[in-house]
């Protein structure tokens, strides 16, 4: 165990959330923490099953005399979000995630740390365990894949749970009860490279560069896409375009951003420029980074563009190629779109620009779109898609999820509203969420099931700044124990 989390409260939740960081579970490989669940739910001497695709429920029967209060479905998801920065030497489907205590922060060495949404399958876990707790009936269900389409919760089978109200675990601000979230879809973009030969090029000599844009945030494409962060893939398609027009620079390679969930950290390309030109590229990389600085200054002060030798090339993207790309990319939408007609300060409808990578002979452009109302979620799609049609390219949008309607005469929701303010003399606040939760999918399978979302505080989630406040997992630890002694 980090011997750091022994001195973490509560032990029992830091516990299972430290044995959790050990397993690895991308995205559609959470066999390894699927089976660990079953494993520990019958190590518990608790009924647990598995479903067909790796979603795991466990039960736990009332205490004596609580049988008839209303049963309880705490639900969280297995999966996390793969992120690590350039320098760090990691195997997200072999390496345990290296966690450490950084004043009142739980953080992770150079990765995301999981906490979205390891944290929740841990409080969980520990509700499980707690021998002292008095509590009616209680399912734990365990779902896969939230991070890259839902699935999981796609699957789920009408019937596979019984209880009549569910807390998701998967929040990310203590103090905050979430309600309502939007919809979303994805949105990909694949062209075949069209290609010309360095030799064949007018110019008789060229240099050859790697042009990098990293340090920026990043981010929760839904949560941080109202907060002016840079996308590293608009800030490098910036540069190429400028240094294309005039400078010359032909592009042999671009890899930028990752995750289509997750705001586009960083990025380069590499570029052949001619000779007579590398100076002046020199000069104008300087003075990007310093313009990058300049608007940045408040979101991400850490941004950088760079400019370094790198090994000459044989070939480049074709010209015409070329400036299709860069012109699609340059004027595909990015961020927010609307924002809400009812809900002051609500975001109803963003987009996220997340990556561009030329894997072999094809280039993969990745978007997302979400929004609180279905016909402008298909408005946005139908741009970004219209943005990569129009330079031929083949685009398909996934399936998507729906959006989760507010009831604010929740049962389950006033319970814990109680309950915070019993504990915190304050009222928390009551809101909807711009980000994928699945409980809209949950609401489709099960339409009278009472829902609410809560967690404790985290910050930089889907990027390697992720951090837990620790102190907040006590405090929402405390708000269940409270949930639970106020339930009738």
């Amino acid at each position: 165990m980090n011997e750091e989390m022994l001195n973490l409260k509560p032990a029992k939740v830091f516990y299972y959330f430290n044995e959790i960081t050990k397993i690895p579970r991308p995205s559609k490989k959470e066999e390894k923490i699927s089976a660990w669940l079953e494993q520990t739910g019958k190590a518990l001497g608790l009924p647990t099953k598995r479903d067909k695709v790796g979603n795991v429920l466990i039960s736990k029967p009332a205490t004596p005399g609580k049988e008839n209060v209303t049963p309880v479905i705490f639900q969280a998801h297995m999966d996390m979000v793969c992120e690590k920065n350039n320098d760090t030497n990691f195997d997200f489907e072999k390496d345990a995630i290296q966690t450490y205590v950084d004043g009142e922060w739980l953080k992770a060495k150079g990765t995301t740390l999981g906490a979205d949404d390891g944290i929740g399958v841990a409080m969980a876990l520990a509700i499980l365990d707690d021998k002292e707790l008095e509590h009616g009936p209680i399912e734990c269900l365990f779902t896969i894949d939230e991070e890259t389409g839902l699935s999981g919760a796609k699957a789920l089978e009408a019937g596979f749970m019984t209880g009549k109200m569910l807390i998701n675990l998967d929040s990310e601000d203590e103090g905050q009860f979430f309600i309502g979230c939007a919809g979303g879809k994805d949105t990909v973009a694949t062209l075949e490279c069209d290609y010309e030969n360095v030799k064949d090029l007018e110019e008789e000599e060229f240099n050859f560069f790697k042009i990098t844009v990293k340090g920026l945030q990043g981010g929760h494409s839904g949560d941080d896409i109202n907060k002016g962060r840079g996308n590293a893939v608009k800030l490098l398609t910036r540069v190429l375009w400028n240094a294309y027009c005039d400078y010359g620079a032909r592009v042999a390679d671009i890899q930028a951003g990752n995750l289509r969930n997750a705001i586009a950290r960083e990025g380069y390309a590499i570029v052949a420029v001619p000779s007579v030109n590398a100076e002046s590229l020199e000069s104008y990389i300087k003075e990007m980074d310093a313009t990058y600085k300049n608007e940045f200054h408040t979101t991400d002060a850490g941004v950088t563009v760079t400019l370094e030798p790198a090994a000459a090339v044989e070939k480049v993207l074709e010209e015409t190629f070329q400036i299709d790309v860069l012109n699609a990319l340059l004027v595909c939408p990015h961020g927010v779109q609307a924002m809400s007609q009812d809900i002051p300060g609500f975001v109803e409808t963003s987009t996220n620009l997340a990556s561009v990578k030329k894997d072999g002979d094809k280039m993969v452009i990745t978007t997302s779109q979400r929004s609180s109302v279905e016909s402008r979620k298909q408005a946005i799609v139908d741009k970004v898609s219209t943005t990569f049609w129009m330079i031929g390219a083949d685009v398909v949008s996934g399936d998507g999820y729906p959006g989760w309607n507010p009831n604010p005469d929740s049962k389950v929701l006033h319970v814990l509203v109680d309950a915070y303010k019993n504990l915190f003399k304050k009222e928390p606040q009551v809101l909807a969420i711009h980000a994928g939760l699945e409980c809209g999918l949950f609401s489709e399978k099960y339409p009278d099931l009472d829902m609410v979302s809560i967690g404790p505080t985290l910050r930089g989630v889907h990027s390697p700044d992720e951090k837990l406040e620790i102190k907040t997992v006590q405090m929402c630890w405390d708000l269940l124990i409270e949930f639970f002694r106020l339930l009738k």
